[in-house]
């Protein structure tokens, strides 16, 4: 098995994977045409899902998830539509700065105070982005670049790469059927992994702290019951000596851990992904910008900075689907651990969303859309397609409430309860 056909210059049409993935429909202005992204994406996207389902087979499990409409299935739970130089979920925007064009957003509670530290005064709590606008017109991107990595803030100088690079690619097949999955991530990338490892027959055990449950509890309920659904949710707390031991004895039963934290922060847990990776397990480290990078992102900053935005008439940015660093990240990831070195040795998948994304891009050019019996459409290499609108699928599965199921996991794998 390999992805190398389904990735090479010559391989399916892009244009027909991104207006059959969704993300064409929430790209551009909200008044005006949907816009073909560049690069490859929803390509990279379907060879990751397609893996997944050759994989699954191996283990004598059907799975048929389309990798492309994955990228934008979150839009279809929200009901959310394109906003242009708005992210689709608002809470990101690009703007001007003195020598191009920067994404910034403020997702978190304490973003407002962080974008007032990064413009070095007081900003409106519920609206900082006139003060933001302001500050970040005068200054370069590389100024905007090294100022909020020191301070925590997702933003980054829209860019591209010279030389993009390569996609990350599987090792050896490894069906997951009834392996042990340790969740420690959040959000939607490393859930996703999960849930796509959760439905290729592996059990998956969702980790969270007493004071940091996972913030898309709060997000649409149903889209979190797809990605959760049928989990096992765990709390421990890694203050405490026993939730310490707990959080470790989890990790050495685990087969594949899957994370999104900077590795100085698991370190305080006392957890070592170099001890897991050499008795065997596989590791997935999702970070903004791999595990060397202290830089903090969210999908859309993320996708954006690292060169993927599309173009208005005038060339203005604009936001390609709705945080697609993530759910390209997610379909990845689940790749990638569904897979092992042929000697069945562990091993560390240092994921770098930014880097992700622009392994995807190309300088191929891309058509307009353009209107036909009141739809959307767009030429590709063979035929003339319709812009497809994001679709969700069916949540299956219990949502285990935060901590529902601790006992009875450690239970289940010997830990003592602490």
């Amino acid at each position: 098995m390999s992805l190398t056909p389904l990735l090479s210059p010559s391989a399916p049409d892009p244009v027909r994977d991104w207006a059959e993935s969704g993300v064409v429909a929430l790209t551009g202005r909200p008044d005006g045409p949907p816009v073909i992204p560049p690069g490859r994406a929803a390509t990279v996207a379907r060879a990751m899902s397609s893996w997944i389902s050759d994989v699954s087979a191996l283990g004598g499990r059907h799975l048929d998830v389309d990798g492309a409409r994955l990228l934008s299935e979150r839009a279809a739970f929200t009901g959310r539509e394109r906003r242009g130089e708005v992210s689709v979920g608002g809470s990101c925007r690009l703007l001007p700065t003195a020598d191009g064009w920067a994404a910034v957003s403020c997702a978190r509670p304490d973003d407002p105070a962080l974008l007032g530290a990064l413009v070095s005064e007081a900003v409106d709590e519920d609206d900082p982005w006139p003060a933001v606008a302001d500050w970040i017109r005068t200054r370069t991107g590389a100024e905007l670049a090294a100022r909020a990595e020191l301070l925590g803030v997702a933003a980054g100088p829209v860019s591209r790469v010279s030389t993009p690079p390569p996609v990350p690619v599987p090792l050896h097949p490894r069906p997951v059927d009834g392996l042990l999955v340790v969740d420690f991530s959040s959000l939607w990338a490393g859930p996703l992994c999960a849930h796509l490892l959760g439905l290729a027959g592996a059990r998956v055990v969702k980790i969270e702290t007493p004071d940091r449950p996972d913030g898309a509890r709060r997000g649409n309920p149903d889209f979190y019951r797809l990605l959760h659904g049928g989990h096992e949710s765990v709390v421990l707390d890694p203050t405490t000596a026993g939730g310490r031991r707990a959080l470790a004895s989890l990790v050495d039963a685990a087969d594949i851990v899957i994370e999104a934290s900077r590795p100085r922060a698991l370190t305080r847990f006392g957890l070592d992904a170099d001890v897991s990776v050499a008795r065997g397990a596989t590791w997935v480290s999702i970070t903004a910008a791999g595990r060397s990078s202290d830089r903090i992102g969210f999908g859309d900053d993320l996708a954006a900075a690292a060169g993927l935005v599309a173009r208005d008439a005038a060339g203005t940015p604009l936001f390609v689907g709705d945080a697609l660093a993530d759910p390209l990240t997610g379909v990845t990831a689940a790749a990638l651990a569904m897979s092992a070195p042929a000697d069945g040795s562990g091993h560390m998948w240092d994921l770098s969303m930014s880097d992700l994304v622009a392994s995807t891009l190309t300088d191929h050019p891309v058509p307009q859309t353009f209107q036909r019996d009141g739809q959307w459409v767009v030429e590709t290499s063979s035929d003339v397609v319709p812009v497809a609108e994001p679709r969700p699928r069916v949540p299956a599965g219990r949502v285990a409430n935060s901590g529902a199921d601790t006992a009875a996991v450690l239970a289940s794998l010997g830990i003592a309860v602490p």
